[in-house]
């Protein structure tokens, strides 16, 4: 599928349209779409004068960027200047941020503009997007059902064709469920490929941030701009270079590959449409000539227990900064220090924050740290080298990026319901690996999305079968 970021930015640079007609283009489409909930916030004057900015730059004939004058949104937990940066809490809704994250100011620098913030679950808890202190957010193709989380809204930007790209973040699955349910293409790079900085944290050893895009090619060209290591995030890793553009492996011959379908992600829990759809793809592969195996790996099997360990302990961490004192929001009714902690958690958090705080600290307290976190993270090693090992069989595994289509608003009324919806998306993730959901047709008129997974830093070869599998 041909690029929509492209021919925006091919426009704006030879003077054919400017920045400015197509921001005002985007910003219409967000407020004619605003009864499905997309979006928290728009930063509407901020990106016409970015727009101004841009086309004065052109008309005097400078070079601008790769992304000139092309539109996106970004999730509201990335900091951002032009409006607040929510994180879609109580704790952060009248935050204003003293600097913008990494990723946006590489894109701002290639010349996109932002337009406004999306939705999400509070503080990215949440696979649904149910969780937002601004209201959940509708599945554009059934508004009855959820557009997946915690990255929903930007899913639901890019499905709703307000932009041609939205920025998520991903620490168990946040951008390629949402992906899965709205029918767009969500990359989680490799974990350390993009900076997190200036990103509100969740998890810090998987938080990730990657694109969602209307085709593969787009998602490459994203992740060529937002890639590369920053001093201000230790984790990121050395930048590939400028003859490695991930967007030239979009545009590569795909060579046969040796593809591992899990087994333990092919069981009784799939949906019988969902099935049908994947098998069909992967005889799809096999008819273009790649060789199609099942691979078993019983450890995947653990991995949601894992996570929903390792995860909330790091939340109840990260978390614990705000207390009413530093920034965010501070109960106006406590009277003394204690009162200011107690009544500013209690207000600034809802139900699944305080969830996931109580079972980080549980796992972590005195007692119980050797019975479940030691024991979590013993088991996640045995996960990576099982991962570790597929990849010396094969160039790519695969599963289905969920057990099924999008489900109803209140159909999974137990957290613990929500919670196994992930149980796709997390092995790669505790493993730092790169996936990507791509749209693999429909079940009943929902779109369902394949899983790729590529080895520890190998994007291209993920997003050379993803785009082959788009064209064919």
């Amino acid at each position: 599928m041909a690029s929509f970021i492209t021919p925006i930015a091919e426009d704006v640079t030879r003077g054919n349209k400017s920045a400015a007609a197509y921001v005002d283009e985007a910003l219409a489409r967000a407020e004619a779409s605003a009864e499905y909930n997309a979006l928290i916030s728009l930063t509407a004057e901020r990106a016409r004068q970015r727009a101004k900015e841009i086309d004065a730059r052109i008309a005097a004939g400078e070079t601008v960027g790769p992304l000139a004058g092309v539109p996106f949104i970004a999730k509201d937990n990335f900091l951002s200047f032009g409006g607040k940066t929510t994180a879609a809490s109580a704790m952060l809704k009248d935050f204003e941020a003293p600097y913008q994250a990494t990723a946006i100011e590489r894109l701002e620098a290639a010349g996109a503009i932002c337009i406004g913030k999306a939705n999400l679950d509070a503080f990215a808890h949440g696979g649904s997007t149910e969780n937002s202190h601004f209201g959940p957010t509708l599945n554009p193709v059934d508004k009855q059902r959820v557009p997946g989380g915690s990255s929903g809204g930007s899913a639901a930007a890019v499905a709703l064709d307000i932009v041609p790209f939205a920025l998520g973040t991903d620490t168990g699955g946040s951008i390629r469920l949402p992906a899965s349910y709205c029918g767009v293409v969500g990359l989680k790079p490799t974990y350390g490929r993009v900076s997190r900085y200036g990103v509100v944290a969740m998890a810090s050893s998987t938080d990730t941030v990657g694109p969602l895009t209307r085709t593969v090619e787009d998602a490459a060209l994203v992740l060529d701009i937002i890639a590369g290591q920053d001093a201000r995030d230790a984790t990121t890793l050395p930048s590939a270079g400028s003859t490695e553009k991930y967007a030239d492996a979009c545009l590569q011959t795909d060579t046969p590959k040796r593809i591992g379908v899990i087994k333990e992600c092919m069981g009784d829990q799939l949906e019988p449409g969902l099935r049908r759809q994947i098998e069909a793809q992967l005889e799809a592969f096999r008819a273009a000539g790649h060789t199609v195996e099942e691979v078993s790996l019983p450890s995947v099997e653990l991995a949601l227990a894992v996570y929903y360990i390792v995860v909330p302990a790091e939340i109840s961490s990260n978390l614990a900064r705000y207390d009413g004192i530093r920034f965010g929001y501070r109960s106006p009714d406590a009277t003394n220090l204690q009162q200011t902690y107690e009544q500013t958690r209690s207000s600034g958090f809802n139900d699944e924050n305080v969830r996931r705080i109580m079972i980080g600290n549980y796992v972590l307290s005195s007692g119980y740290y050797d019975a479940y976190y030691r024991r979590a993270q013993t088991v996640r090693t045995k996960i990576i080298k099982e991962l570790e090992a597929a990849y010396e069989q094969y160039d790519v595994l695969v599963s289905p990026v969920a057990t099924g289509p999008a489900y109803k608003f209140g159909e999974k009324a137990d957290p613990l319901a929500v919670y196994l919806v992930d149980v796709m998306t997390v092995a790669p993730s505790l493993a730092g690996l790169p996936a990507i959901s791509v749209p693999c047709g429909t079940d009943e008129g929902l779109p369902v999305g394949l899983q790729i997974i590529g080895a520890y830093g190998d994007e291209p070869s993920v997003l050379r079968l993803a785009a082959s599998m788009e064209a064919a």
